[in-house]
């Protein structure tokens, strides 16, 4: 996948998984992490009951709330779609919700849509993954996204939260 004219780096080599993306990221992402990591406390992440999505409703539009099912055969995570805002619906020009990821993604391949949920579900951190790139419906998207893990035992990832801010042409 090409990305740019140039290859694609995987997540785990052009994500940013500390806080300097707070310098340089949209206002909204940076809102929205302040909250996670204040119901985070000192956790590595929060439960999904500490989050009220009333909180960051500005945000609901391009939010994605995605299960972690367990793993498959190879030990790699299975990810279904529980919640998809209304801006990610549009802009996939159907609604995933219910979905396994690789039935509903959108990204620039499905090879790494799952390596960015993977690194979150594996690493147990947050994920900021600015990217351009062209769909393989031949669309242009620039987005901004945003990976925060939510755990039920404070251990294991048991959902992602995804927001993404998104320009297309």
């Amino acid at each position: 996948m090409y990305v740019f004219g140039k290859k694609l780096a995987p997540p785990e080599k052009r994500g940013i998984t500390d806080r300097s993306f707070l310098a340089g990221c949209p206002g909204t992402i940076a809102s929205l992490f302040a909250y996670w990591d204040s119901k985070r406390g000192e956790r590595t992440m929060p439960r999904r009951a500490d989050i009220d999505p009333l909180d960051f409703h500005g945000h609901l539009p391009g939010i994605l709330l995605v299960d972690v099912e367990g793993e498959d055969a190879r030990r790699a995570g299975i990810f279904r779609y529980r919640v998809v805002g209304t801006a990610e619906v549009e802009l996939r020009g159907h609604d995933p919700t219910g979905r396994l990821v690789q039935e509903g993604f959108l990204g620039p391949s499905l090879k790494d849509v799952l390596a960015c949920y993977e690194l979150v579900r594996r690493r147990r951190t947050f994920l900021y993954d600015p990217l351009g790139y062209w769909t393989p419906e031949g669309r242009w998207v620039d987005e901004h996204t945003l990976f925060l893990p939510l755990s039920n035992d404070g251990d294991t990832v048991t959902q992602i939260l995804v927001y993404s801010e998104t320009r297309t042409d």
